[in-house]
């Protein structure tokens, strides 16, 4: 089997005032250091996030432990320093952001302006293995145009600097303000995959790799195709999901590779359209069918990603958790919904941190 590991990137507020609080840095450095799980903790772009590095996992079930135990440990990191950490993609009230104070992200900072001022995002990655460079292009070519549904299904981010945005996932606007990310086209071939990044930095827009935010691309440290299309996700039950959705459509991808069929011919500016679409609607009304290009309810969207997917999901045993978890996101509605629900006619922001902690471990 496949084996699949998540990154997930929380939010830290303060256990009393319910604000965001800048302490990431500090919790790296007094990190306990390697614990036994294989759990990491690293800063992200900003003082007020904390990113969790999973071990790497094989089954539904060790990655649903995997992310538990990985959002308790940022907990109790953040509690030593009076913090909460909280899987929330963007922070819901206005905030004051703090660099991580590192060269490389004071450069980036120097470069984006008011773009770099106003990254606060908590993105989920899934870094999934693959057997080579040709293997993994192929995968990206076949599985980008189901990223629609896989950001509909994780939103968490309808809040942003006070305000309802009206999105379901505001932290894809924000992350698409990068002129390195978003939807990627067809490449063909690793060599193509490679020319566009060597194009891109020769702009001198992206000032290095690790600017590529697309929506997938290649990890340049570990042999992995890396998803980054998804928000935090509000329950780890939603996470550990979406991960396994992704490892299945990896794999479903790799195997049509193999058996020589050609992805989806979907430009990227067409599939920008769709993802604009997913990150306004989420699961609430409609998503692109990505087979006829056309909307249809979400929940017949995500039954056709289901059938596609239902081979691999079927022989990893893993098909009647993937279906009851994602009904009970298309009945309850995902992080957006919950967040709009703890707001409430009070347009209570606060109500919304501490709905976010009590089901963030």
């Amino acid at each position: 089997m496949r084996s699949f590991g998540v990154e997930e990137e929380l939010l830290l507020i303060d256990a009393s005032s319910l604000q965001p609080m800048p302490i990431g840095q500090h919790l790296v450095d007094h990190s306990r250091g390697p614990v036994p799980t294989g759990h990491r903790l690293s800063v992200e772009f900003q003082q007020e996030q904390l990113e969790v590095i999973n071990p790497p996992c094989t089954t539904l079930g060790e990655q649903l432990a995997t992310i538990r135990a990985g959002r308790a440990l940022a907990d109790a990191a953040a509690g030593e320093a009076g913090g909460r950490a909280v899987a929330l993609a963007t922070a819901p009230a206005p905030t004051t952001t703090h660099l991580v104070p590192e060269h490389r992200f004071e450069q980036i900072a120097a470069w984006g302006g008011i773009t770099a001022r106003q990254q606060l995002t908590g993105g989920f990655h899934v870094h999934v293995q693959i057997d080579s460079r040709e293997e993994g292009v192929a995968i990206l070519d076949r599985v980008r145009i189901w990223f629609p549904v896989l950001l509909a299904l994780s939103s968490n981010s309808p809040f942003w600097d006070g305000t309802d945005t009206g999105f379901r996932s505001y932290r894809y606007q924000l992350l698409n303000r990068w002129p390195a990310s978003g939807p990627i086209d067809v490449f063909g071939s690793a060599a193509a995959y490679d020319l566009y990044c060597e194009h891109l930095l020769a702009s001198r827009a992206p000032l290095d790799a690790g600017m590529f935010y697309f929506d997938a691309r290649l990890s340049e440290r570990h042999p992995t195709a890396e998803i980054r299309v998804a928000d935090v996700c509000w329950a780890p039950e939603h996470a550990a999901v979406l991960a396994t959705l992704v490892r299945a459509l990896a794999e479903t991808s790799a195997r049509r590779w193999q058996a020589g069929h050609p992805p989806a011919p979907v430009s990227a500016n067409v599939l920008r359209a769709w993802m604009w679409q997913a990150s306004r609607c989420g699961v609430e009304s409609y998503l692109v069918n990505p087979h006829t290009g056309t909307t249809a309810p979400a929940g017949d969207v995500v039954t056709h990603l289901l059938e596609h997917l239902h081979p691999v999901l079927t022989e990893y045993d893993e098909l009647d958790a993937v279906e009851t978890v994602l009904a009970t996101i298309l009945r309850e509605g995902t992080g957006a919904h919950h967040q709009r629900e703890a707001h409430g006619a009070e347009k209570d922001l606060a109500g919304i941190i501490t709905a976010a902690l009590q089901t963030t471990p």
